[in-house]
């Protein structure tokens, strides 16, 4: 059995978020994409996408099929990608940007390593929280993370998913109790983040598509995540962090994961770059690479 079979064709209709767009990238019929889609569906015995007369969406086997189907791509196009090095060098600059943080704990280690494997590769960075424009600012790719809205001009992949997390230090529990309920942040100090002059409100998904959020009275307002980290630690509050950002701290008991049995947010990551007709080896690499080696979940 060929289990390779309409998984290119499954994978293109949810990137591209239907069986019309699908088709007019991989120059198909819109009934070819959905025949394909129908013969996989019936192999794996599930049902991938809803179907309306105008629309498809993945089901939620859909979505977990298609993440691991996107590795198991990434894995292969990544191989592809060296053993076409070994033909022709990749060299070249490519100019990324990403947000402050992740970037430097999460991507710089990944473009280090393909320095070292490939030395005619250059790598001119920026590291910026705000949305930059690509065409315009010059960039082969950017970073995002959150909601994306689909913009024809664009190219984008899903590479992982960030997981977020509510933590304070020992000697805030102790000295103010810990909370065990959403509600009951409420009568906690917090860090906030701030972000374009305005404090990012706490999200908790509570069912199927709705979220409880909350804003924490707060003394503190950072625009620093680190900084946010450090005053928690310091006991000056509880903090709404990412997991790959304080995971080492919770490990060596320097802060504590709260609301554990709450339900926590998690949100995308995605490459983004401009659509043209011919990727250069260099932009394939890097961004295989990124989805092959990023955790699918970064906890």
């Amino acid at each position: 059995m060929n289990y390779l079979s309409g998984v290119s064709v499954f994978v293109e209709a949810a990137d591209a978020g239907g069986f019309s767009a699908a088709a007019e990238r991989l120059n198909l019929s819109r009934s070819a994409v959905g025949k394909t889609v129908a013969k996989l569906e019936q192999r794996l015995g599930v049902r991938l996408f809803h179907r309306t007369t105008r629309t498809q969406s993945l089901t939620d086997e859909g979505q977990l099929f298609y993440e691991n189907c996107q590795r198991a791509l990434s894995e292969i196009r990544a191989g592809e990608a060296l053993l076409e090095s070994g033909k022709q060098q990749i060299q070249g600059r490519l100019r990324l940007s990403m947000p402050v943080h992740f970037g430097r704990q999460c991507i710089m280690p990944l473009l280090s390593d393909l320095l070292r494997q490939h030395p005619r590769l250059e790598f001119d960075l920026n590291f910026s929280d705000r949305n930059v424009d690509l065409v315009e600012d010059g960039f082969d790719l950017t970073i995002r993370t959150g909601p994306q809205r689909v913009e024809p001009e664009l190219m984008m992949r899903k590479v992982a998913d960030q997981r977020m997390t509510v933590c304070a230090s020992p000697a805030y529990i102790e000295a103010n109790g810990e909370p065990k309920t959403i509600d009951d942040l409420m009568a906690h100090q917090a860090i906030l983040y701030r972000r374009s002059g305005q404090p990012l409100a706490w999200s908790f998904p509570v069912k199927a598509g709705q979220t409880q959020t909350v804003t924490p009275p707060a003394r503190l307002r950072l625009d620093d995540l680190t900084s946010i980290a450090d005053a928690a630690a310091d006991g000056f509050g509880i903090a709404w962090l990412p997991c790959w950002l304080v995971g080492n701290r919770i490990a060596s008991g320097s802060l504590v994961q709260i609301l554990a049995e709450v339900p926590a947010l998690s949100y995308g990551t995605y490459v983004v770059w401009p659509r043209t007709q011919y990727m250069p080896p260099k932009l394939r690499l890097l961004i295989d690479t990124l989805a092959a080696r990023l955790p699918p979940m970064m906890k």
